[in-house]
């Protein structure tokens, strides 16, 4: 996982081992020092997530089976007003942006237990996604399709029996 923003250690290191958990795996983290105004849209005031999402393996010299890029600032893509991440089907890159999963950007308390869980289910997703998963249509699953943050909080953190089982046999 790339630290693409300045992230607190222990937040990094939570959300790493929260995926390597649910996947089964070991989780790395690396900073990545990346300028980002590249990527910028001065008209959105927004960065390009497809633009992001293919300069993440430029970001670092280490090889890794998938790669994720986390962020602070709102990505978008050009047909959605934002997203929570984005990922590759069945190819190794992925991003994830914790800006709209902030409460303060709802008017809300600042809750860093809630950015947690929604940071580690956006990550979650993401890699399902890199793994050959498409959206799932179970209501629990962290594959379910989330439009606003108060999706994000309705599902788990874990995959559903039948998106495990296609990892399991065969997904990428």
């Amino acid at each position: 996982m790339l630290s693409c923003s300045q992230f607190d250690r222990e937040f990094l290191r939570q959300v790493a081992t929260a995926v390597g958990n649910e996947y089964r795996t070991g989780v790395m983290t690396e900073e990545c020092h990346l300028d980002l105004n590249p990527f910028y849209n001065p008209t959105r005031r927004q960065y390009d997530g497809d633009r992001l999402l293919r300069h993440i393996p430029l970001c670092t010299a280490s090889h890794y089976t998938k790669l994720v890029g986390l962020f602070r600032v709102d990505i978008y893509i050009p047909i959605l007003t934002y997203i929570f991440g984005q990922a590759i089907l069945g190819k190794s890159d992925a991003i994830a942006s914790v800006f709209r999963l902030r409460n303060e950007l709802y008017g809300m308390k600042q809750d860093e237990k809630l950015l947690l869980s929604r940071t580690v289910k956006e990550v979650i997703h993401e890699l399902g996604h890199t793994f050959g998963l498409i959206h799932c249509q179970n209501h629990a699953c962290v594959m379910r399709s989330s439009t606003y943050v108060e999706e994000i909080d309705l599902k788990s953190s874990s995959l559903c029996t039948g998106c495990r089982e296609q990892i399991a046999h065969g997904k990428k």
